[in-house]
């Protein structure tokens, strides 16, 4: 590579990956209480191996869950409907542990508080439409569309569990060009390497890696291992939150650590990251900066933020204390303040848990808005 030239690689799952399974199964839940009691307390975790699914956690509400038929609704739904995949939407036992939220933590939330601390990013950059990196837009596009070819029946012997990875050339720091795509997908145990590999270059890569982005030799590696017949929850056990990367912005940016799947937005890990996102987007597109990073941090029981910081990169056409006076003078980034502002007691979040919480046109992402940005463009 020339000088100032690097790469930088993010991945992607599919909705049938263990981790995602639990992700989606923890969201369900938690949309299931928000449709009941709008301002229920949910902290929900869930775990998958072979033939058993164990959902615990902390849920407070007037309503009722059915936890066990949500929970495999969704394995049916993500298509665990044959036995011969080792783990299947009937057979698997469903373990509940689920207690009221601490009084402890009652006590500060139900006064406005925050419901713990922490810190949390936001990011947004311009290399895409969606104002989202590269590589992880792209690795997104390509697990979307394995399981689409899945699920109509173009590639009947694919089987739900898949990976995707995209590596991206940048020269001093603009994207160039995709040097490599890795894609990883549970299969038949009937079908060759050959064939696998054939079908998902064609009816996957080439229909979204563009020519025009590809380097001239672009790497593509399929089931690199040359087999992935065992997958899912039979080969490796999930958990709820252990795909934050993928969740966000795919190694880009920093990570407060905190997931988001099966916490109701009192919980600042997922309301104020989605805040800290939907400041960071209306920054740059804006035309403030060509990337941006928000960071907030908060105290447990604490209304307003302990810290607020901004990242321009220095490409940022306003200084940003600047920019941050408009935001403590515009916003309120308390936890109500957040809800209120990005309408986040509404169930939505099942569609969060797969393809990531960020770059997303549906409009019940209501943190990918741009309706901010006369605020920030005044700075100019």
């Amino acid at each position: 590579m020339k000088k100032g030239d690097s790469l930088f690689t993010s991945e992607s799952v599919t909705e049938g990956h263990p981790d995602k399974l639990c992700d989606q199964i923890s969201d369900s839940i938690l949309d299931e209480v928000l449709r009941q009691d709008p301002h229920g307390r949910v902290a929900c975790e869930t775990l998958v191996t072979r033939g058993l699914v164990i959902v615990a956690g902390e849920i407070t509400t007037r309503g009722y869950v059915d936890i066990p038929n949500i929970a495999r609704g969704l394995i049916r739904d993500a298509g665990y409907t044959d036995p011969h995949y080792g783990f299947h939407w009937e057979a698997s036992s469903v373990i509940t542990a689920v207690q009221e939220q601490s009084p402890d933590i009652k006590m500060g939330v139900d006064v406005g508080g925050a419901g713990d601390q922490g810190l949390m990013f936001g990011y947004a950059c311009d290399e895409t439409p969606n104002l989202m990196p590269l590589p992880i837009t792209l690795a997104h596009l390509l697990a979307r569309k394995m399981a689409e070819v899945r699920k109509k029946g173009h590639l009947p012997y694919l089987r739900p569990d898949g990976k995707s990875q995209v590596t991206v050339r940048y020269e001093n720091g603009i994207p160039k060009e995709v040097t490599c795509v890795v894609l990883a997908s549970q299969h038949n145990p009937d079908v060759t390497q050959k064939k696998i590999c054939g079908d998902l270059t064609k009816l996957v890569v080439d229909k979204v890696i563009p020519q025009e982005q590809r380097s001239r030799q672009m790497k593509i590696f399929v089931n690199p291992t040359g087999n992935f017949v065992v997958g899912g929850p039979q080969g490796d056990t999930g958990v709820t939150g252990r795909k934050i990367i993928v969740d966000t912005y795919g190694g880009f940016g920093r990570h407060g650590g905190g997931s988001f799947s099966g916490k109701d937005p009192t919980k600042v890990d997922r309301s104020a990251t989605y805040m800290a996102r939907y400041l960071a987007k209306n920054i740059v597109a804006a035309g403030l900066c060509r990337k941006c990073e928000i960071q907030v941090a908060y105290a447990i029981g604490e209304r307003q933020p302990v810290s607020l910081s901004l990242e321009t990169y220095e490409c940022g056409l306003a200084p940003a204390e600047k920019i941050l006076k408009a935001i403590r003078k515009n916003f309120d980034l308390s936890p109500g303040g957040i809800i209120k502002k990005l309408d986040l007691l509404k169930p939505r979040y099942l569609k969060t848990a797969c393809y990531g919480h960020f770059g997303r046109s549906e409009p019940e992402f209501t943190w990918e808005k741009t309706d901010s940005v006369k605020i920030f463009r005044s700075l100019l």
